[in-house]
């Protein structure tokens, strides 16, 4: 259950991972709870080393109630693979932890989550982040950044580099793999091979933190 800061009175997340999981699918901290969703919890080791934050889950990730199993997902699989990185290393999460949409006919279409949004479900990932301790902390795309650091962030100026965080971990940023499926010709070419050297980073620097 969730408890209270014995500093600031301020309730805190459960301080498991499989609390966390239990209390977020009747979390109404923000609009999105209401919709016709369900919660998906982060998954991955306890102890990670390496912490990958997308911004929400889509829709096959909604019915499914797992983190990045649809074309995104694929996309970042494959890009993982390619880096060396074995994702059951990985604790896998998203910034906010259900799918906001709007019917379209019979589809759900994707909804970028508002700031307001991405604020108050900020709090549950920071009980994975204290939980898990990644060394590294990648985020996918503009909104999951803002998830990890509370503030707005330009993937063009803070990606291929380290940000150190409050927790002694690392922050690391580039696109979200969803932003390359609706790319085409050169410019496509140019973000793969952005996205795929943003990774290729990320491994090297794990394994200089994880040999220490």
């Amino acid at each position: 259950m969730t408890t209270k800061s014995e500093n600031t009175g301020e309730q805190q997340p459960p301080g498991t991972l499989d609390g966390i999981g239990k209390e977020i699918h009747s979390c109404r901290r923000c609009p999105i709870g209401e919709l016709e969703n369900q919660a998906v919890m982060g998954e991955g080791p306890k102890r990670a080393a390496l912490m990958i934050v997308g911004e929400q889950p889509g829709d096959q990730e909604d019915l499914a109630g797992k983190p990045f199993i649809g074309p995104a997902g694929r996309v970042l699989n494959a890009h993982l693979e390619q880096a060396g990185i074995d994702r059951e290393d990985v604790y896998v999460t998203n910034a906010v932890k259900h799918f906001k949409f709007v019917w379209r006919g019979k589809r759900r279409l994707h909804q970028s989550p508002t700031v307001g949004e991405i604020n108050a479900c900020r709090w549950w990932l920071d009980g994975e982040r204290a939980i898990v301790r990644p060394k590294i902390v990648l985020a996918l795309g503009g909104s999951a950044a803002r998830g990890v650091l509370g503030k707005p962030v330009t993937i063009s100026r803070t990606r291929g580099q380290p940000h150190p965080l409050a927790d002694g971990g690392e922050l690391w940023v580039t696109a979200h793999p969803s932003y390359l499926l609706r790319l085409s010709g050169d410019k496509k070419d140019e973000q793969v091979r952005m996205f795929r050297a943003d990774l290729g980073a990320v491994a090297e620097r794990l394994g200089e933190l994880t040999e220490r």
